[in-house]
């Protein structure tokens, strides 16, 4: 019995709806890395992207729990000595609420070439209005990764 390798014009690719608005960070994101990953298809092979499109709307209203935000901190480093910066999750969220869920599912994609081709068929947004309609004409806005509320 042979393995089943789709081909590039075999893979179809769906766009979801993610609504982030009371949802916990972490349980959310990696609902969004199994679909941009594509492990929740029948033809997944770690190898080849066959993931699919992911839209996050209200992505200002997604909450952390416990002490996060303001006791974590991402941190960036220029390569110069002393040039180490750090930013808290609570000053993330004010200023760019949507990198705090992009950091969060990029920790979460393979580290290569396949990841990078993951990472850009993410798509998040800070409200709830988003370009993308005319590609998500027929999607369903999901709930997914919501803990019970």
């Amino acid at each position: 019995m042979k393995t089943y390798v789709p081909k590039p014009n075999e893979i179809e690719r769906k766009w979801h709806v993610i609504d982030a608005d009371g949802q916990t960070l972490g349980r959310m994101s990696v609902q969004i890395a199994k679909l941009l990953t594509g492990k929740s298809k029948a033809m997944f092979i770690n190898n080849i992207d066959t993931g699919d499109f992911v839209v996050v709307i209200n992505a200002a209203k997604v909450r952390v729990t416990g002490k996060k935000l303001k006791d974590k901190f991402y941190y960036r480093f220029s390569g110069y000595p002393g040039g180490i910066k750090s930013v808290s999750v609570g000053e993330m969220m004010a200023k760019y609420p949507e990198r705090v869920i992009e950091h969060s599912v990029k920790g979460m994609l393979p580290n290569s070439a396949l990841g990078r081709a993951m990472y850009k068929k993410l798509k998040v947004y800070a409200g709830s209005g988003h370009p993308h309609t005319a590609q998500i004409a027929g999607a369903k806005v999901s709930d997914k990764g919501s803990s019970g509320k």
